[in-house]
């Protein structure tokens, strides 16, 4: 039987903590014990907050705000995917950004 991890099976919880991106990955990296979970609550932490920070450079650049709009569209199509990796309990990695959310899980411990 799976574990459980506060009321969810630990899948569910590692897909609970990219439904409200950065909100919902602090929340569960601050109350969850569970490696895995723990894990996607910081990349959910990593990957948002640095997919914002490029919109939003390039929305206040005039010439590459159209570059704002498919990164909005990136945005949303990772988003489901890390939703559904984390549910079927997978620990995939997005490039280069998962590696960033691993060192950083490792200094949070």
């Amino acid at each position: 039987m799976a574990e459980k991890e506060k009321g969810f099976k630990k899948e569910t919880a590692g897909a609970f903590t990219y439904v409200l991106g950065p909100i919902t990955g602090i929340f569960f990296l601050v109350t969850s014990k569970d490696p895995f979970v723990r894990f996607h609550a910081m990349q959910s932490i990593v990957v948002f907050i640095a997919l914002f920070v490029v919109q939003w450079i390039l929305g206040i650049t005039i010439i590459l705000f159209p570059l704002s709009a498919l990164i909005g569209l990136v945005t949303f199509a990772l988003w489901l995917i890390l939703i559904y990796k984390a549910w079927q309990g997978e620990e995939w990695e997005v490039p280069v950004l998962g590696k960033v959310a691993r060192d950083f899980l490792k200094k949070v411990k």
